[in-house]
This record gives C-alpha cells, structure tokens and sequence, in this order.
C-alpha cells in the first residue's frame, strides 16, 4: 500500500469511517458512479430479504464525489485490516487504488467497488424497485433507508450533489410513512 494511506469514501465511510484519520479532503473518483448496485446480505438486508448498498459502479463519462481520508501515521495496518474485515465480508466488492482528484491536488486512494461480475451485483435496477427493497430491508446494522438517509444527510453537510439519492431518500420516505 500507498505511504501515506488514503481512503476513498462515497457511502458509508464518509460518516463512519471506523479508522483514525488524520486529514479529510473533499475527492473526485473520475469514471466511477455512486449506486445502490449490491444486494446486502449481511449489513443491511439478510439472504432471505436482501437490502441495497453503496458501491462504485464504472460508467464512462461519472463522476463520484465523496471523502479522501489519510489514515492516522502508525495506523494504517490496522486499518487495511479493519477494512478489509467489514468491506470484503462477501467478495463483491474489489479493492484497488484509484486516482482521485482532490481539494488540493491529485492522490491515490484505497477504495472498495463493485466486482459487476458477482452474485450480488445488480445494476441497473429501477430507482422505483430500490426504494421499495430500501424502504424494508433490515440487515446486522440496522435498518436499510437508515444508512441511505445517512448517507443523503453526510453529502448535503459536505455540500455534494447525489440528485438521485436524494430523490430515493424522498421516496423512503414516503413508502416508510
């Protein structure tokens, strides 16, 4: 791994990065896209009623913007440990180093997307269908709309544009009153 190590977060990480860090920087992941394309049989869905997670999906002519995070000096195996034991609980997402740009220039970060070729992918879905599984799935950290409403509400602090979560974040709303 890269010294010093950053980590790229776009979902989940942003607001619970579970490891030290020492500097946050608002990033840019050219060619990536931001999408509810895993079906989640352990955090938020089980395998009975999978739910729907966060992950980097490629797409020509994306953009994702999320958090750079350089982890703490003296920390970084132990976080690549840690990470790798909540990220790679399946093997549906891949971990590599990608190019980020950032607030003060370029860097390269570890950050966690899609294999599209597993199981548990599935993108492309209609944003109608992932608001009714969102709106219902419940897996080993909770409910599922929980992690997209907190998700939603960590990017409008950080002033980033995701129209169409904020459009599912509505729909969940509504399917969950």
């Amino acid at each position: 791994m890269h010294e010093p190590l950053w980590v790229f977060g776009y979902g989940s990480l942003i607001w619970n990065p579970g490891f030290p860090v020492a500097e946050r920087r608002l990033a840019r992941a050219a060619g990536w896209r931001r999408s509810f394309c895993m079906r989640s049989i352990h955090h938020r869905g089980t395998e009975a009623d999978p739910g729907l997670v966060l992950a980097l999906d490629r797409a020509d002519g994306a953009a994702c913007d999320g958090v750079a995070f350089r982890v703490a000096p003296g920390a970084e195996a132990q976080t690549l440990a840690d990470l790798r034991e909540r990220e790679l609980i399946s093997s549906a997402y891949l971990e590599v180093v990608l190019p980020l740009t950032s607030t003060d220039g370029a860097l390269m970060a570890l950050a966690y997307v899609i294999d599209p070729d597993h199981v548990q992918y599935c993108g492309g879905l209609p944003l109608e269908e992932q608001a009714g599984i969102i709106a219902r799935a419940t897996g080993g950290r909770g409910p599922n709309r929980d992690y997209l409403w907190s998700t939603t509400e960590h990017l409008h602090q950080l002033g980033l544009a995701d129209p169409e979560l904020d459009w599912l974040a509505e729909r969940v709303r509504s399917l969950c009153t």
